[in-house]
């Protein structure tokens, strides 16, 4: 027998229900604190607004995060003050976003990340 567990995020605000973004997954983010301490308020700011907003689309997420670019399937967060770069999946329709990698600046200009592309 075989279960399936399905999480989901409800908020009521004035009597109607609504989904927020679910983020996969915050120890990504967690680790990343510990290894960038400078950069740990611009983490937890991005991860509060990410997980508090409603993105339907592109265009929206660009009006919450300014820095951010399309890059394959991958969107890519600039973090910081462009030290960090914040790679992740965003699915608008199932409202999750799928966090692939944290790297500095350096190690994002490798290009290894995507070879996941």
């Amino acid at each position: 027998m075989h279960f399936v567990i399905i999480t989901v995020r409800l908020f009521v605000q004035d009597g109607k229900v609504e989904l927020k973004m679910h983020i996969l997954s915050h120890g990504i983010i967690v680790k990343a604190m510990t290894r960038w301490p400078e950069a740990q308020s611009a983490l937890d700011g991005w991860y509060r607004l990410m997980k508090a907003s409603e993105p339907s689309h592109f265009s929206d997420l660009k009006r919450l995060f300014p820095a951010v670019d399309k890059v394959g399937k991958y969107h890519v967060f600039d973090i910081g003050g462009n030290k960090i770069r914040l790679i992740a999946i965003v699915k608008f329709q199932g409202k999750k976003v799928y966090i692939r990698h944290i790297l500095s600046h350096q190690e994002y200009d490798k290009n290894q990340w995507k070879e996941d592309l």
